[in-house]
């Protein structure tokens, strides 16, 4: 089996080095690039499986890289990084991070969190070729009022027209969908749809949550399909 390919972006050659030496010692096959301007132009040409990202970099911060990757690729991407403010966190998964990293960190754990993502990829990916290959069956597909999901083609409509959602967006709503009326508290939606319990950050769903509402969620007087249970969590009406 190849070995899965990982990018990592990050100017700080002690801290690049230990995060090398561990993904390959776990059986990962590691580039090291520390401009960001660089990086991106590889990582758009080239078919990596993840990217490790920094913040601060030369050439082209790693928000501005992501933002630009994101517009034409779904591949895992972990930030890295000694800022600690949450604005940054925020930030960073709402330009479609999958992972917020603070530096320090332990190197096993960001050895996990990689194989993690890779695994949960690995699963969605997976269940979209499976969807292809069984084109020939009935679409499953859930309504509520104006809001249709197409569960086998990752497809969202609202009043007839796609909503672009990324893949964790779409999971998310997928999942409160499948389960409606019920209150999941933030770490229990990192576990069911992250599917990591102990390294995930719940800033990561309410960042989730805002961004599915303000693409559903368009007329405000509208009773909303995602709800916030204060003190418990969220629940999708309907």
């Amino acid at each position: 089996m190849a070995k899965r390919k990982v990018l990592i972006v990050e100017d700080d050659q002690a801290i690049a080095e230990l995060e090398r030496d561990y993904l390959e010692a776990h059986g990962y096959e590691v580039a090291v690039r520390s401009d960001g301007k660089q990086a991106l132009a590889e990582a758009m040409e080239q078919s990596y499986d993840l990217l490790l990202l920094d913040v601060m970099l030369p050439g082209m911060d790693g928000f501005e890289l992501l933002r630009k990757f994101r517009e034409t690729k779904d591949t895992p991407v972990l930030m890295v990084s000694a800022r600690k403010e949450d604005i940054d966190k925020i930030r960073g998964l709402g330009l479609g991070a999958d992972d917020y990293v603070t530096k320090p960190f332990s190197p096993s754990e960001l050895v996990a969190r990689v194989k993690a993502h890779l695994e949960r990829y690995d699963r969605l990916t997976g269940a979209a070729s499976g969807a292809r290959a069984s084109a020939a069956r009935k679409p499953r597909e859930l309504r509520f009022r104006s809001l249709a999901i197409q569960i086998d083609a990752r497809r969202v409509t609202l009043h007839g027209e796609e909503v672009a959602l990324t893949a964790k967006e779409f999971d998310l709503l997928l999942f409160l969908a499948e389960n409606p009326d019920r209150v999941y508290s933030k770490e229990a939606l990192l576990d069911k749809v992250w599917g990591f319990e102990h390294f995930g950050d719940p800033a990561t769903v309410t960042v989730h949550i805002g961004k599915i509402r303000e693409k559903i969620q368009k007329d405000p007087s509208q009773h909303p399909f995602i709800e916030t249970v204060w003190g418990a969590g969220y629940r999708f009406k309907v």
